[in-house]
């Protein structure tokens, strides 16, 4: 399977004793989300630190562990799909580029985001959604 990450389960995924965190470092799946969002990850890292209560030492090793099993696309890479995802996406455009580079990649999109499920174009997973499939030996 491939996973597309918006950037609030990356963000969740820094905090290692989340559902998303186990969810990453136990379903077998190829993870991708965009360099975008790692840069609002470097942005948001004192909020990343105060919720997942690590160390700023434990959360740089997270962080590369995180980034390893990651791949990062530029905007060059899924930009032919952008108008495509901003149209479907009129009330939040603003994560138009996660929809773009699922359809890119041919992949689903990790996001607890409801609006996303909103477009038809790829589908949406939640963290919950994606810990039954778990659960149930889907993945």
């Amino acid at each position: 399977m491939k996973l597309v990450l918006d950037n609030n389960v990356l963000f969740s995924i820094m905090n290692p004793k989340s559902a998303a965190s186990y969810l990453f470092s136990s379903i077998r799946a190829e993870f991708f989300t965009t360099k975008f969002a790692k840069l609002e990850l470097n942005k948001y890292k004192e909020v990343c630190l105060s919720k997942s209560k690590l160390s700023e030492h434990e959360f740089e090793i997270r962080l590369s562990e995180v980034e390893a099993s990651i791949k990062f696309f530029k905007s060059l890479e899924y930009e032919s799909f952008l108008m495509k995802a901003i149209k479907s996406l009129p009330e939040d455009p603003k994560d138009s580029p996660y929809l773009a580079l699922a359809l890119s990649i041919k992949a689903v999109i990790w996001s607890n985001d409801p609006h996303l499920k909103q477009q038809s174009l790829v589908k949406v997973f939640t963290t919950k959604e994606l810990v039954e499939k778990l659960l149930s030996g889907e993945i």
